[in-house]
């Protein structure tokens, strides 16, 4: 199950917190076909890719509740944590990084802390995606629920596509793989940050 995190509604579309949703919504393109209204207040979509069955999932409460989501669903279908992806912005990392884990606490995110109390478990997967530190004079929650600068729109173009492509790698190859892959700041991200 591959769970993107966001808030529902097109004023936060293009939004920082959005990244998650962003990256679902390039998979299931790549299934062939459109998220629709499922159970436990979601978007869902069931596919494969590379001959690997997966549950894509947007839930359409607000980022504070994403775990009534992904516990109602993991229930259901009584997965085990770490067979749950989890995607998601992260301001502790630069725009452009992405950085692949499992475990550890929510580092202030609260999509992630409402998963982790839902769940009960630290032992999902987690591809989280660098929008960057806001400036001095920002506040934290301003910014990430803010849009990104024109400047930045061609960096988080490319990381949201390579987030999929990383997911996609978590499928066929699996963690560690795409762990050594992706999780690695190239000169080429360097650049973009």
């Amino acid at each position: 199950m591959v769970v993107g995190l966001g808030n529902p509604g097109p004023e936060y579309e293009a939004s920082r917190h959005n990244v998650g949703f962003r990256v679902v919504d390039i998979l299931a393109g790549r299934v062939g076909t459109e998220l629709s209204r499922c159970r436990y207040r979601s978007l869902c979509l069931r596919g494969s890719l590379h001959g690997a069955e997966i549950l894509l999932i947007k839930p359409l409460t607000f980022m504070n509740d994403s775990g009534f989501a992904v516990a109602g669903w993991q229930r259901g279908l009584h997965l085990e944590p770490g067979r749950i992806i989890v995607v998601h912005d992260d301001l502790d990392l630069p725009l452009s990084q992405l950085r692949i884990k499992i475990g550890g606490g929510h580092g202030g995110h609260r999509g992630v802390r409402s998963i982790l109390e839902a769940v009960g478990s630290h032992g999902f997967v987690r591809v989280k995606v660098g929008i960057g530190r806001p400036r001095e004079t920002q506040d934290a929650v301003k910014h990430v629920l803010g849009f990104f600068e024109e400047r930045e729109n061609d960096a988080i173009q490319v990381v949201v596509q390579r987030a999929a492509d990383a997911i996609e790698v978590l499928l066929q190859e699996g963690l560690e793989a795409a762990m050594n892959r992706y999780n690695v700041r190239d000169a080429h991200q360097s650049r973009m940050a």
